[in-house]
């Protein structure tokens, strides 16, 4: 499948690129004085964990409906979502409290190639970022998705750990000792970032497996559609949900009660082909028909 192979290529770049990214912000983080840019490569080793997560749940979330699983496995790729999510925040309290610690410790200017490094990291994870959501929102995944939000947090990451690095040596250079904790105050609001896009992810995934209904922008649009349909005489209920990369809705109708069967079910065909046809992301459209009766045939 195109979409499973895209998934699998965007998964792969976004491994090596932080496996990259972690060895070397880790490395310069410690040798070169700068709890931020080693924080940073803390969140880059997530990145890598979270990336061999996807690798492994693509391929469950893209097998076809089945047997034990007639929904699909599309929840898989929200499980993963919230997987790195939970990650995520573990890591935000790991780097706030080590940056805490920082601070009742002598601190040392970090090296310029700290500040090269972070600053290297933020230009690749723009690039990753913008390809990776490109790929997500054309192929409405939310494994790739995820991975593409990883990348964002490591983009203000990046350049704040830069900036705190910068204001630590500007501190140095000027003989002003309270800038040098510039490093220590970048790498809490490292960790800031952190937890914030872990929190969306986890609130999302979670919705998401409570069968929230999606947003109502969506269904008004459905609704739209539906109503167009002169046979459709009411509209009794719409729900649609989210099942990972691909949504399922169920609509109850009301149409004459003299229509036949037959009449019904096509119909009811019309109705699903249409919305499928102009919503790709539809996987299964079940309608119910209720009996309508005007009010003077009641």
């Amino acid at each position: 499948m195109v979409r499973e192979a895209l998934a699998k290529r965007i998964a792969w770049i976004s491994l090596i690129s932080n496996i990259v990214l972690t060895v070397g912000k880790i490395i310069i983080g410690l040798y070169g004085n700068s709890d931020a840019v080693f924080a940073d490569g803390i969140h880059s080793a997530a990145d890598v964990f979270a990336s061999l997560i996807v690798l492994l749940v693509i391929k469950i979330a893209n097998k076809p409906a089945d047997k034990e699983h007639p929904y699909g496995h599309g929840k898989a790729e929200v499980i993963v979502s919230g997987i790195i999510g939970i990650l995520l925040f573990l890591v935000s309290l790991y780097v706030v409290y080590e940056g805490i610690i920082g601070f009742f410790h002598p601190v040392q200017s970090p090296t310029f190639v700290a500040m090269g490094v972070a600053l290297f990291s933020y230009m690749a994870k723009i690039i990753l970022f913008k390809s990776s959501l490109k790929v997500a929102k054309q192929h409405n995944s939310k494994a790739i998705e995820a991975i593409a939000y990883d990348h964002k947090a490591d983009i203000v990451a990046s350049i704040a750990a830069a900036i705190g690095v910068f204001i630590s040596i500007i501190g140095e250079k000027l003989a002003m000792p309270f800038l040098l904790y510039g490093d220590k105050v970048a790498s809490i609001f490292v960790a800031y970032l952190i937890f914030k896009i872990a929190k969306e992810m986890l609130l999302e995934a979670f919705n998401i497996l409570l069968e929230r209904n999606i947003d109502s922008g969506t269904l008004e649009e459905y609704l739209s559609i539906i109503a167009s349909f002169p046979e459709v005489k009411r509209i009794d209920r719409l729900r649609a949900r989210e099942h990972g990369h691909y949504v399922l809705v169920d609509l109850r109708i009301s149409i004459e009660h003299d229509r036949t069967i037959k009449e019904g079910h096509d119909l009811a065909k019309r109705i699903k082909e249409r919305l499928m046809d102009q919503y790709d992301h539809i996987d299964e459209v079940l309608i119910h028909l209720n009996p309508y009766f005007s009010e003077v045939e009641k």
